[in-house]
């Protein structure tokens, strides 16, 4: 937006300096005329009536000339300092100056000029006390490091909530964990329901939470030192949870635990186990009818069995029934042996992890139990394996110990690449052939290892990974290997893994400042906008008519909670249009028809964004452009956007009024702000949402405080008259 605004004083002078001018020239003209007899002034009506026209667009060019002449007079002059008390507000509220580049007069200029050395001054100082806080904080930053490191190498899921139930704290795999949880956790990676500051009752039931949290307090009051409260729910995704919640516990200035402030919960997905269980519990009920009906069949057998008397065909009837009964116990108890046996199995953890840092790890084991050098060879850095390290690395010594034992192999080599949806991992080795029998007995005997035994037989490892594992010889090179076909770890799961990995052991999800939150009684429209917490979004689309069928192709946005930006909180996401993207529009936003047909609908994503942006306010920048593709959706997926909505465009028009360009690239120049990804959604988005952190203090010095203030204001600007 670039349209240029004409000030009202301007237009005030222009009308003033008109009236004047025809006030004037009555007057001369009465004043002359008062000279003149009757005869006189006829004949000067007479010649003057013809050319009335002229005089009159003499006037008129003349005001125009002096209108020209007042409106540069004013833009030089008038509105000269309006802009710098504008600039000079930006450099107060951005956290580094910037260049002004103050267009006015000479002495504006130089004044434009000391003010950005002040700046540059309070900039150095501020940086002088920025020091000297983290030189004085180091310790409690050590601290919070290694509280960070705990969340984050923790296996179980932990989420930290305030008392509002407001998430304040979670680590990486309640992240995963609720992404699981998720109806729709393929959309923008399930990101509608774990965030700072998001409510923990999108996932559990507020009742429960509560029953659980007056338990504690009730073992509190009894004098309880570390009380806690368990409860298992069934999430709307169906899967069952089993929760730990333990409190958070003020501490005031003698050292002694208050209030309760917050809690705790500890997460744990017992849907399979549950499941398991079930499952044992109608075998064993299996087991135990089944067998009483056998065993009531074996003693009415054993004791006709008992007559003396009992004829030759009747007794070997009676000892059948007997074979007969007990063969059928001993393949129910076999059958019930061999499914617990597959359940034992399947709770072994699989685990995602580079193939790398397996083999390195078997290296290591193999080379210290054995005495023989091992190297690795083709070794594909990218492939990441779904396994149970441990029992991989085990069976993978095992086949090596044996090998050197009963044939005194010297060393070996381990290969691993990736084989379609399958890793093929190989130990390799050179000399004596061996026979498929011997490599058969191998797999089934129990892995023993000097005096340490275990049950587990290298059979039994592979089929807990859902893989094989065969012998083969290359004449050729004189060499053989083991080859074990493992499952990669899909996709998603990889970039997880490595997200996880490159975390460096810091847990991005936290806010401790929530804990001074609490929900408020008063409605949204008054509450303060430093309380609230915002979503700011983006959409790229078709084109710029949505009401002719221009439809959305991506969504993105990223959450502001109690003044911070959540970054690795966004929502991102493709969208089929179901409609052709115009080729004049692909160089703006960089999205081909290739890239969004595989996507879902606008009908499967705005739920998941609609759960995202849930108990928060929407901001955008021109939010009637992306609010009018919204609102036309509702039919389609019966979703209303009835959040309150703030526009960056209007709010940058009430800060600055005398600046001409209120475009989002404007703006952010305004304020210093590097524009990354421009004409991406997530990348709008994020640029939008650190022009409204710089534009919250600025409306704050103008008395705008609440919602209300904001929203009352945008609508006075002249942009909000814009339609769609």
């Amino acid at each position: 937006m670039n349209r240029f605004k004409i000030d009202r004083r301007l237009i005030l002078a222009i009308v003033v300096i008109g009236l004047a001018t025809v006030v004037w020239l009555l007057l001369t003209i009465g004043l002359i005329a008062s000279t003149l007899d009757s005869a006189q002034r006829a004949v000067l009506a007479e010649q003057l009536a013809p050319r009335f026209v002229l005089i009159g667009m003499t006037w008129v060019f003349g005001l125009v000339a002096i209108a020209s002449t007042l409106r540069w007079l004013f833009r030089r002059y008038a509105s000269a300092p309006g802009r710098l008390l504008e600039q000079t507000k930006v450099l107060l509220a951005a956290p580094r100056a910037a260049p002004m580049n103050h267009l006015g007069t000479t002495e504006t200029q130089a004044l434009a000029e000391v003010i950005f050395e002040l700046a540059a001054q309070r900039d150095t100082l501020r940086a002088d006390v920025a020091t000297q806080i983290a030189q004085a904080s180091l310790s409690v930053q050590q601290e919070k490091n290694r509280l960070a490191a705990l969340m984050s190498e923790l296996t179980q899921s932990v989420v930290v909530c305030n008392l509002d139930g407001r998430i304040i704290l979670y680590n990486s795999r309640a992240r995963l964990q609720f992404k699981a949880l998720s109806v729709a956790p393929t959309l923008a990676g399930g990101a509608e329901l774990v965030g700072i500051g998001r409510s923990i009752y999108a996932v559990f039931d507020r009742q429960l939470v509560a029953h659980a949290l007056e338990s504690i307090q009730q073992r509190l009051s009894r004098g309880a030192g570390s009380p806690s409260a368990q409860f298992v729910t069934t999430t709307q995704a169906g899967q069952l949870l089993k929760v730990q919640m333990a409190p958070v516990r003020n501490v005031d200035a003698l050292g002694s635990a208050a209030e309760i402030s917050g809690f705790v919960l500890m997460l744990d997905n017992v849907t399979r186990a549950f499941e398991e269980e079930h499952l044992r519990d109608q075998l064993l009920h299996g087991l135990t009818e089944g067998s009483r009906s056998s065993l009531a069949n074996i003693q009415a057998a054993v004791e006709m069995l008992a007559f003396p008397d009992l004829e030759a065909p009747m007794h070997e009837r009676f000892l059948t029934v007997v074979r007969e009964e007990v063969h059928s116990m001993s393949a129910r108890i076999n059958d019930m042996t061999q499914q617990a046996t597959q359940g034992l199995k399947a709770r072994w953890p699989l685990e995602e992890m580079l193939g790398a840092d397996v083999l390195l790890a078997t290296q290591r084991r193999i080379e210290a139990r054995n005495q023989r050098p091992v190297t690795l060879e083709n070794l594909d850095a990218s492939v990441w394996l779904k396994v149970d390290s441990f029992s991989l690395t085990q069976a993978l010594d095992y086949l090596a110990m044996r090998l050197v034992d009963e044939f005194d192999v010297k060393f070996f080599r381990l290969r691993l690449q990736a084989s379609g949806n399958r890793a093929q991992l190989d130990l390799i080795w050179s000399g004596q052939a061996m026979s498929t029998e011997t490599v058969m007995s191998w797999e089934m005997d129990s892995m023993r290892f000097g005096a340490e035994s275990t049950p587990l037989t290298v059979r039994d490892v592979i089929e807990r990974h859902g893989g094989e594992m065969w012998f083969e010889r290359e004449r050729v090179r004189h060499e053989a290997f083991f080859r074990f076909l493992l499952p990669l770890a899909s996709v998603q799961e990889q970039l997880e893994a490595t997200q996880i990995l490159q975390s460096d052991s810091r847990p991005e999800y936290y806010d401790f400042d929530l804990f001074q939150t609490t929900d408020q009684s008063s409605a949204l429209e008054d509450r303060r906008l430093s309380e609230l917490s915002f979503t700011v979004f983006d959409t790229e689309t078709t084109g710029l008519n949505p009401s002719e069928g221009d439809q959305i192709i991506q969504i993105g946005a990223a959450r502001i909670v109690n003044g911070k930006l959540l970054r690795q909180e966004s929502f991102e996401q493709l969208v089929n249009p179901g409609r052709l993207i115009p080729a004049a529009t692909v160089p703006i936003h960089g999205i081909t028809q290739d890239m969004v047909k595989s996507k879902p609908p606008i009908t499967q994503v705005l739920p998941a964004f609609y759960s995202y942006a849930q108990d928060t306010v929407l901001v955008a920048h021109n939010a009637a452009f992306d609010m009018k593709f919204l609102q036309l959706q509702e039919r389609n997926t019966g979703l209303v956007f009835n959040h309150p909505v703030l526009d960056t465009l209007l709010l940058s028009a009430v800060v600055h009024p005398n600046q001409e360009s209120h475009r989002l690239e404007a703006i952010a120049e305004r304020f210093n702000i590097t524009v990354l990804g421009r004409h991406t959604a997530l990348g709008d988005a994020m640029v939008t949402a650190e022009v409204w952190l710089r534009l919250l203090p600025l409306l704050q010095a103008m008395g705008i405080i609440t919602l209300r203030q904001a929203r009352e204001a945008a609508q006075k600007t002249y942009y909000a008259r814009l339609k769609y």
